[in-house]
This record gives structure tokens, C-alpha cells and sequence, in this order.
């Protein structure tokens, strides 16, 4: 992902996104463009968890190594 954005801020842009599509907020004519929006951030989201996951991980493993 090439876009610098905090995981709390794509997580609180992806609930924005979800709360507009189910309170019909957004038009048919939107609503493509944030379903790519949406899938954007989820990959943000997803690639940030699994950096930190790793990360975490081998935080735990140098620990047990000491």
C-alpha cells in the first residue's frame, strides 16, 4: 500500500463508509467509488495488522531467547 494513513484513520474512514452505505446515505453513482475506497482501507488495515502481528511476535521470541 502506497498510501501513508494511520490504521485508526482508515479504520474510522471504513466505519464512515459502512454507515453511509447502510443508512442509504450514498447514491448509486457513489457507491462504486467507495466500495474501492472501502476495499483501499481494508487492505491498509489488513497489511497494518499483520506488520504489527509480526512484530509483536518477534518482540515475544528475543524475549524467550534472553
Amino acid at each position: 500500500m502506497s498510501e501513508k494513513i494511520t490504521y485508526t484513520a482508515a479504520f474510522e474512514e471504513l466505519q464512515q463508509i459502512v454507515n453511509e452505505i447502510e443508512t442509504g446515505e450514498i447514491s448509486v453513482d457513489q457507491l462504486s467509488q467507495k466500495v474501492k475506497r472501502a476495499a483501499l482501507l481494508i487492505g491498509i488495515c489488513k497489511e497494518k495488522l499483520t506488520t504489527t502481528e509480526t512484530d509483536v511476535s518477534q518482540i515475544l521470541k528475543e524475549l524467550d531467547d534472553d
